[in-house]
């Protein structure tokens, strides 16, 4: 995930099509965890609505792709 992105952008990378499993499997986990954040965070419901990774979740990355590239 780089920049900002939509919600089927995002299921669609992931290979999902059922956006209700999406929503609560990956979507809502990460935004709890704080792994994503909303771009309009002031309107969860915009119809523009995307996510973009926090500082979290940039440090998340960054390990995973560390540890892949060990492999």
């Amino acid at each position: 995930m780089d920049g900002d992105i939509n919600r089927l952008a995002l299921q669609e990378s992931l290979n999902l099509t059922d956006r209700e499993h999406f929503r609560l499997m990956y979507l809502q986990p990460a935004l709890r965890d704080g792994l994503i954040e909303l771009v309009y965070a002031d309107s969860p419901n915009h119809p523009q609505q995307k996510y973009r990774l926090t500082g979290k979740g940039k440090e998340l990355k960054a390990k995973i792709i560390g540890n892949i590239e060990k492999v």
